[in-house]
């Protein structure tokens, strides 16, 4: 299971509602949520952001409410992957739960720039900058966490079960 994509970059303490605002939260609809992911830091996430692209932030990433809204928006808006220093432990959980790959590593998190172009390697937790060929180590994800991603989130895969 591998990522490619453009980077999107954010700082510290990006908070649930920072990803998707409150007032959108009335909604079930992936597509609804996606279209105002990011809205209220980077009004031009949404028309920038293309399927496979990558999302790195700082440190507590996804702090807040414990939404599983959060995740699924960027998700839904067609980010393969986020990088962050460190996630808040609940949007962490819930981003596994909806199959939504994200590693932490801060040597990664701090060295990557806006627009480079990053692929991932989930198997290894290998994470190369395209862009200045550097390399970084993230902790891989275990196989029964692997298995969740690829199946979609953790319902998906209790299915199989």
């Amino acid at each position: 299971m591998n990522a490619k994509g453009t980077v999107f970059k954010y700082g510290d303490n990006i908070d649930t509602d920072v990803i998707i605002p409150a007032r959108y939260l009335n909604t079930q609809s992936s597509a609804e949520l996606a279209s105002h992911c990011m809205e209220d830091i980077d009004k031009t996430f949404i028309t920038r952001v293309k399927p496979g692209d990558i999302m790195v932030g700082g440190a507590n990433f996804g702090c807040g409410s414990s939404r599983e809204h959060a995740p699924l928006a960027i998700k839904a808006a067609g980010v393969s992957c986020v990088i962050a220093e460190s996630f808040a432990r609940i949007f962490y959980r819930n981003s596994i739960n909806i199959g939504m790959p994200i590693l932490e590593c801060p040597a990664a998190s701090k060295a990557i720039r806006e627009g480079d172009v990053v692929s991932v390697n989930f198997d290894t937790g290998v994470i190369t900058d395209e862009t200045t060929g550097e390399t970084f180590e993230a902790m891989p994800f275990p196989p029964f966490i692997q298995n969740i991603i690829q199946k979609g989130g953790l319902m998906n895969s209790l299915k199989g079960e």
